[in-house]
């Protein structure tokens, strides 16, 4: 009846808080909390099977550097202007991962890097739209996300 008790408990207890004490609120939080705890049995994804676990701290440092490096860029672009050449674009990249959880870990990478944002995956297709703030070459951005990015997170979790 319960699938996530600390969850159901959790949800009850923040609707008293933010609702006040009644009966009436307690019965209406406790059914809000069941099916809620109900409903994220359905949204459980599977586990992630990686295959090479010892490349994560690899692949932590190279975002890391990445957003470092990003960063600096960006606020160049802000205080000095784009040089001749750059511009704001979208960019259509296909991708070989297939991998739900490495999917997700791009698009937090990927977004978490200042000056760009992932938009959309497209499933039928495989490839993702790109929103880069500086942008000097399609190509350079292509090589950038398959091959420091994708080609390391096919590795863990292929």
């Amino acid at each position: 009846m319960f699938p996530y008790p600390l969850l159901t408990l959790a949800l009850l207890v923040m609707w008293l808080l933010l609702n006040g004490f009644t009966l009436g609120h307690l019965v209406l939080g406790t059914i809000v909390a069941v099916v809620a705890s109900w409903t994220m049995v359905s949204l459980r994804p599977s586990k992630p099977r990686l295959r090479k676990w010892y490349l994560i701290p690899k692949l932590l440092m190279v975002v890391m550097i990445d957003i470092v490096r990003s960063n600096l860029a960006v606020a160049w672009v802000i205080l000095r202007g784009r040089g001749s050449g750059r511009h704001s674009a979208f960019i259509d990249l296909p991708l070989d991962l297939d991998d739900p959880t490495a999917l997700a870990i791009l698009a937090v990478i990927v977004t978490s890097t200042p000056g760009s944002a992932w938009l959309e995956y497209d499933s039928h297709q495989r490839s993702v739209l790109v929103h880069v703030f500086d942008l000097a070459s399609e190509d350079e951005w292509r090589d950038l996300l398959k091959n420091r990015y994708e080609k390391l997170l096919m590795e863990i979790f292929s």
